[in-house]
C-alpha cells in the first residue's frame, strides 16, 4: 500500500490517463494545458526565495570566501566539458543516422511564421548582455522575475556580508533564515500534492495538441537523439562512478518521483526544489548544492546541446545540403555560445538553430520551421539529461571540494538510510538550534541548554 500511495506511483497513473485523454478525445486534452501550467507556476513561485536562503545559508555556513569562488570556478569547468561533449555527440550522431537525409524539403515550401509564435518576438542575449544581465536591477526585481543568476548573485553577496557580520548578530539572522527555509520547504510540500494534476493536464495537453503522429513523421531524428542522449548519460554515469563512487541507477531510482514529474510537464525547474533537498540528503553540502544546481541551469543545458548540434545538422541534411568540416566546427563554437543564454527565453532552442543557421549561412533559417511538430517530443530526452547532468555536477564539485559524505551518499541511495531517518535527522536538528544556549567563561563554546526533565 506504502507504493500506492507514493507520489511515483501516483504521477505514473496521472501520465497514463493523460495519454489516453490526449489520444482518445485530442480537443478535450488540448483544452487541460491550465492544469499543467498552474501548477509549474505553482513551483516557480517559491524557486527563488528558495535558492536564496539554501544558498545564504550555505555561504554562511562556510565562513571562507575562497572557497565560494572555487565552488563556483569548478562547477563552470565541469559545465563546459559536460556541454562541449554533448554538443560532439548530438554532431556525431546527426552524421552516423543521417536523419534528415533523402527528405528532400524545398525551403519555399515552409511557413516560418510559426517560428515567430513560438519565440514570442525574443532574442538570444549576447555575450555582453548575457553578463549584464546577471545584475540586475533591484533586488525586488529580480526576485519578482524568477530570475535565477541575478537571485544567485546577490544570495552570494548576502552570504558573504553574513559570514562576515559580528558573531552574535550572525548566529541570530542565519537562524532565521533557517526557519523561514524550513517553512519554505513545508509550503513545497504541500504544491506537491498536486504534482499528478500538473503531470495529467500536461500530458493530455501534448498528446491532444500535437499528436502521436508526428513521432512516426520524425522518428529517425527522435530515435538519434535518444540514442545520443543515452550515450551521454552512461558516460557521465561512469564519470560519476570514477570521481565520487555514485551509483547512478540507484540516484536515478532515488529521485524516480521527481523524474517523473520533471517528464511529464516539461520542465526541469518544476523540481528544482525538491531536487536540491533530495541532494542534501544524500551527502552534497548546501552550499554546493545552492551554488552549482540553479547555475547548472543556466549553463548546463546538457540534453539541449544534444538535440541542437543534430537538429541543426538534420535541417541541412532536409534541404540536401552536406555541410562542411568547417561549417560544423562553426556551429559547434556558435551553439556553445548561444546555449548559455537559453535559459528562461522563450522558445529559446528555435532561437538558437536560428542563430546558428544564420551564423553557417548554409540553408535558409526558414528551414528551422521544419522542427515545429517533433520539438515538443524531444522534451523529454532534454529535461532528464539536463536534469541529470546538474545533479551529477552537484555531487562531483562537492567531492572536489571536500564536502561530499560518501558514506551518507552510499547509505541513502541503497536504502540503508530511509526517508524517516531523514526526517528523524533533520526534527533533531531543528530541535537542537532552537535549544537555548550560553557561553562558557574562558571558550567560545555554545553549550545547549538542556529541557528541564519531570520524573
Amino acid at each position: 500500500m506504502s507504493f500506492v500511495k507514493s507520489l511515483f506511483f501516483q504521477i505514473i497513473i496521472a501520465v497514463v490517463i493523460g495519454i489516453t485523454v490526449g489520444v482518445l478525445w485530442p480537443d478535450l486534452g488540448s483544452m487541460l494545458q491550465p492544469l499543467g501550467t498552474g501548477f509549474i507556476k505553482l513551483i516557480k513561485m517559491v524557486i527563488a526565495p528558495l535558492i536564496f536562503l539554501v544558498i545564504v545559508t550555505g555561504i554562511a555556513k562556510i565562513g571562507d570566501i575562497k572557497s565560494v569562488g572555487r565552488i563556483g570556478m569548478k562547477a563552470i569547468i565541469w559545465f563546459e566539458i559536460a556541454t562541449t561533449i554533448a554538443l560532439v555527440l548530438g554532431l556525431t550522431a546527426a552524421n552516423l543516422f543521417r536523419p534528415g537525409a533523402d527528405m528532400n524539403i524545398d525551403p519555399s515550401t515552409l511557413d516560418a511564421n510559426g517560428i515567430e509564435a513560438k519565440t514570442n518576438g525574443s532574442h538570444l542575449p549576447g555575450v555582453v548582455e548575457f553578463i549584464l544581465n546577471i545584475i540586475p536591477t533591484s533586488v525586488v526585481d529580480a526576485f519578482a522575475q524568477n530570475a535565477l543568476l541575478q537571485v544567485l548573485l546577490f544570495a552570494c553577496l548576502f552570504g558573504v556580508a553574513l559570514s562576515a557580520t559580528e558573531h552574535k548578530a550572525k548566529e541570530n539572522v542565519l537562524t532565521l533564515i533557517e526557519q523561514v527555509l524550513g517553512i519554505v520547504f513545508r509550503i513545497i510540500g504541500y504544491v506537491m500534492k498536486l504534482a499528478p494534476i500538473g503531470a495529467f493536464g500536461a500530458m493530455a495537453y501534448t498528446v491532444g495538441a500535437y499528436g502521436v503522429a508526428t513521432l512516426s513523421s520524425f522518428g529517425m531524428l527522435i530515435l538519434a537523439c535518444y540514442g545520443a542522449a543515452l550515450l551521454f548519460l552512461v558516460l557521465l554515469a561512469l564519470a560519476a562512478w570514477w570521481i565520487t563512487g555514485l551509483n547512478f541507477l540507484q540516484f536515478v531510482r532515488y529521485t524516480r518521483a521527481e523524474i517523473m514529474l520533471a517528464i511529464g510537464t516539461a520542465s526541469s525547474e518544476v523540481v528544482m526544489p525538491r531536487m536540491m533537498d533530495k541532494l542534501t540528503k544524500a551527502g552534497c553540502d548546501r552550499a554546493v548544492v545552492g551554488l552549482v544546481v540553479p547555475t547548472g541551469y543556466s549553463f548546463n543545458l546538457d540534453g539541449a546541446s544534444i538535440y541542437l548540434s543534430l537538429a541543426t545538422v538534420f535541417l541541412a541534411q532536409a534541404v540536401g545540403i552536406e555541410l562542411t568540416l568547417g561549417q560544423e566546427i562553426t556551429m559547434l563554437l556558435v551553439l556553445m555560445l548561444s546555449s548559455k543564454g537559453m535559459a528562461g527565453v522563450p522558445g529559446s532552442a528555435f532561437l538558437a538553430l536560428s542563430a546558428t543557421a544564420a551564423a553557417l549561412n548554409a540553408f535558409p533559417v526558414a528551414v528551422v520551421a521544419l522542427l515545429l511538430g517533433a520539438d515538443r517530443f524531444m522534451d523529454t530526452m532534454r529535461v532528464f539529461t539536463n536534469l541529470m547532468g546538474n545533479c551529477v555536477a552537484a555531487f562531483v564539485v562537492a567531492k572536489w571540494e571536500g564536502l561530499l559524505d560518501q558514506k551518507r551518499m552510499r547509505g541513502v541511495l541503497s536504502g540503508e538510510i530511509s526517508e524517516q531517518d531523514l526526517e528523524r535527522e533533520d526534527a533533531e536538528r531543528k530541535l537542537a538550534a532552537s535549544l537555548p544556549s550560553v557561553s562558557l567563561e574562558h571558550g567560545q563554546v555554545a553549550v545547549p541548554i538542556e529541557p528541564l526533565r519531570s520524573n
